[in-house]
């Protein structure tokens, strides 16, 4: 750590770097920031940098308001500063003023369960493909959403905006060390994806939160608007977040077995039925808003139903193709997550689930091959086929009763996201919709 530290502050002078930004999620994911100078850092480092915790939605109790930011030296990162020059960004960890890690910080949730496989000699590696829809502008009220061209999956869409857009975002990732594997047009107008490589899931985690924000400020710098909203536009493809699971022990690949079917091993196939067997209570955690149970039961390659499959689309958790003489690209997609969830809270929760099902020998159930959405309900039945929550509360209902995301996320996390799920809910619930009126107002 002290190797890290000196590194970033001989970097920081050696650069002349004018501020540094240190990082944070709250519990929702959204990012949080405080802007230090360069002569404040090595205390940052030594003491922490005092905030008000409980102005922050989630992080702590009125009462205990006091928290401290450590920054993660390991997170250091150098970007462009709106007006010129440079700027210093790190990713921070949260603490109480007695140094314990702070009990509802999203990147110790993550730590804790990193940790826990990690007792097991095991090592989590994610990859994500990352889709957002590029407006014209930010939403107004009564004003429809303009995407910034009407190109479709892979186009090569000849206006600058768009192809533009990802040659700068994708640089900038680059030139801050957060290597994309590549990008394209999506499915919907104005759609884009930006994948990243392969990383250790708190690192994918760490360099997700900057993704949105470099993605972000780009689009603003051009007069343009990016969201990661899970559906913001009904008759259009949700913003998908794909991500590629796999676990390591010693350098080695355990999801892969020489001959077996599909390459899985054993390990393999008993993390995906704990993917499987838990998937409606950590819902909540990958689909975490009313909008997100929009873009899950609007079809157009949204899983909605709880079930694998090989080279499967329509499948909460597809096994992808892969070269059989490699056996490290040996993995599991797990489709299910959108765009805005908080990849702290999420990337935990898969792995518990994962680790559950190894550590009970779950059986992996036959995988489908079919088009979910195009059986009937009487098909899904016999094959025993069960649906993803078909909106929050049922989400919020599944996710109440369950004991392994309780010990993943810990009594203040689960709590705090209980009471903030329950209040969306009940305010999505209480509003009359342009729809209602149109269909019922002249009865």
């Amino acid at each position: 750590m002290e190797r890290h530290q000196d590194s970033v502050l001989r970097q920081v002078e050696e650069q002349g770097i004018d501020y540094i930004r240190l990082w944070f999620s709250d519990v929702v994911g959204r990012l949080k920031s405080i802007v230090i100078s360069p002569h404040d850092l090595d205390k940052a480092f030594d003491e922490g940098i005092g905030i008000d915790g409980s102005a922050i939605e989630g992080l702590t109790r009125s009462y205990e308001s006091d928290m401290l930011l450590r920054p993660d030296p390991s997170t250091f990162r150098v970007m462009g500063a709106p007006r010129g020059g440079e700027a210093g960004v790190m990713i921070c960890d949260v603490f109480t003023p007695d140094s314990e890690p702070a009990a509802s910080d999203p990147r110790r949730v993550l730590r804790d369960a990193l940790a826990r496989a990690e007792a097991k000699g095991l090592e989590f590696f994610t990859h994500p493909e990352v889709e957002f829809y590029l407006f014209e502008q930010a939403y107004e009220q009564g004003v429809g959403l303009t995407p910034v061209d009407q190109g479709g999956y892979f186009d090569y869409v000849q206006r600058v905006d768009g192809s533009r857009f990802r040659r700068d975002a994708m640089r900038e990732l680059e030139r801050m060390n957060i290597h994309v594997e590549y990008s394209h047009h999506e499915g919907g107008p104005g759609q884009n994806e930006i994948d990243l490589r392969y990383a250790d899931a708190l690192t994918t985690a760490d360099n997700l939160l900057t993704l949105r924000a470099v993605v972000k400020g780009i689009a603003l710098s051009e007069g343009k608007f990016a969201s990661f909203m899970p559906k913001p536009m009904i008759e259009h493809p949700g913003n998908g977040m794909h991500t590629h699971l796999s676990l390591f022990q010693n350098g080695t690949n355990i999801f892969h077995e020489p001959g077996a079917e599909y390459g899985l091993s054993r390990t393999a196939r008993h993390f995906i039925a704990g993917l499987l067997v838990h998937a409606r209570e950590y819902s909540i955690l990958t689909n975490q808003f009313v909008n997100s149970y929009k873009r899950l039961w609007g079809e157009q390659e949204a899983p909605s139903y709880i079930v694998w499959g090989h080279n499967n689309r329509s499948a909460l958790v597809r096994v992808p193709f892969h070269k059989p003489t490699k056996g490290t690209s040996s993995r599991v997609e797990f489709r299910g997550l959108d765009s805005a969830a908080n990849p702290y809270l999420a990337f935990a929760a898969l792995l518990a689930a994962g680790l559950k099902g190894i550590e009970e020998e779950y059986p992996l159930p036959e995988g489908a091959e079919d088009t979910v959405w195009e059986l009937t309900e009487r098909e899904r039945n016999a094959m025993g086929i069960e649906p993803l929550p078909s909106d929050l509360l049922r989400a919020i209902e599944s996710f109440e009763t369950s004991e392994l995301m309780a010990d993943v996320l810990g009594e203040q996390v689960f709590e705090y996201i209980l009471r903030d799920k329950r209040r969306e809910w009940e305010g999505y619930r209480r509003q009359v919709t342009d729809s209602e009126l149109r269909t019922t107002f002249d009865i």
